[in-house]
């Protein structure tokens, strides 16, 4: 099937994927004085006085604005604000169909880190959540951080964190698969943007003791000269010493894990891993590896961020669960033990895992409930 003729016929068809609607009927005088003037009145005074009520008198307690600046759409780049609405809008079709959770796309016409973060607390007060979406590192570190610190609402870079969990959930299951444990293994990731990182640092916080992580010049290591703040961070976590190139790196290595570029890893470099080896292939459309070739390099377990081969590691799994768990608790912040609690409730979904199954598909029922639930579970 042509997908991207199919979806470009379907955008025309339907004016894109979304539109808003109206929870009642608005037919007769006293409909309208109630939804607008006069009624509509008294529940502005109401969050005058108490501003709390804001969540439960209008959109705010179930809308989240997805927002980018178009710098990192998919895997296509910096396409501009306009050619990322069809994206966003998926974005939004998904919260909707997965969680029941509204969602607006915002995207907008600056690059600029100071701008971002001025427009998105400007039209915060409307949302009850903020997802930023396919915007590029570094900057995207930085606008996330600021806009955790200056609002009372939560907000999550998807690209970052729904990737990190899922990878999680996925690699805990593919774990029990071949025998390991989190706590005894070895992992190379290649890719030191925003999923890169994210990756990084939620493994960390899940127990795994030793993190290499490459990007274009080899394994980022501490006081490297064309390093940044992001990348001396998960510098540290290479506990093992690992330096060089990707085809030194995996040496010995238990779990390979790409969210970079097409066919950077071999089968000859998959023969050198540790027996019983995972490799998590993510870069879309075309993987750091196919499955068939890490398959017979000796790779036990695979996964890529693929629909057409098992295991897919699919941020539809983790976002709209996080968000409406947050929703409905109001929760201002996330933080790394929701996102490892989010991970775990996802792995828990396949209580059987087995070499193609290792994350449920995001149309498993409840899913959503399940995330929901374990982010709510975790005090702040």
């Amino acid at each position: 099937m042509d997908y991207g003729q199919q979806s470009v016929e379907l955008h025309k068809k339907f004016g894109g994927k979304i539109f808003t609607g109206v929870p009642f009927e608005i037919n007769d005088r006293d409909a309208l004085s109630v939804a607008y003037t006069p009624g509509v009145a008294e529940p502005c005074r109401v969050i005058a006085r108490s501003p709390e009520r804001v969540f439960d008198l209008t959109v705010k307690g179930h809308t989240v604005a997805v927002v980018t600046d178009g710098s990192a759409i998919l895997g296509l780049g910096n396409l501009g604000p306009a050619a990322s609405i069809p994206v966003m809008e998926g974005k939004v079709a998904l919260f909707k169909r997965f969680a029941n959770v509204d969602a607006f796309p915002i995207a907008l016409a600056t690059q600029d880190v100071d701008e971002i973060v001025e427009t998105v607390k400007h039209i915060a007060p409307v949302f009850g959540g903020i997802n930023l979406e396919d915007i590029s590192a570094p900057r995207c570190f930085e606008i996330e951080r600021r806009l955790i610190e200056e609002l009372d609402i939560p907000v999550l870079h998807d690209d970052q964190h729904g990737t990190a969990i899922v990878v999680l959930a996925g690699l805990t299951n593919a774990l029990k698969v071949v025998g390991k444990s989190i706590d005894d293994i070895s992992v190379v990731v290649h890719g030191a943007g925003a999923a890169g990182i994210a990756v990084s640092h939620l493994l960390h916080a899940a127990g795994v003791p030793d993190i290499a992580v490459i990007d274009s010049k080899g394994v980022i290591t501490l006081g490297r000269a064309d390093s940044n703040p992001y990348k001396e961070e998960v510098a540290a976590y290479n506990t093992g010493g690992r330096t060089g190139t990707l085809a030194e790196a995996i040496r010995g290595a238990d779990v390979f894990i790409g969210v970079s570029v097409p066919r950077v890893l071999t089968t000859a470099m998959v023969q050198t891993m540790k027996s019983g080896a995972i490799v998590f292939a993510m870069a879309n459309p075309d993987p750091e590896i196919m499955p068939e070739d890490a398959k017979a390099g000796g790779a036990a377990c695979v996964a890529t961020g693929r629909s057409d081969y098992p295991n897919q590691i699919n941020n539809a799994l983790a976002f709209p669960g996080l968000f409406k768990g947050a929703l409905a608790a109001r929760i201002p912040k996330f933080t790394a033990e929701m996102k490892v609690a989010a991970a775990r409730a996802i792995a828990d979904m396949v209580p059987a895992p087995t070499v193609d199954k290792i994350v449920p598909s995001p149309f498993e029922p409840g899913l959503a409930d399940v995330v929901a639930g374990a982010v709510q579970s975790v005090q702040l």
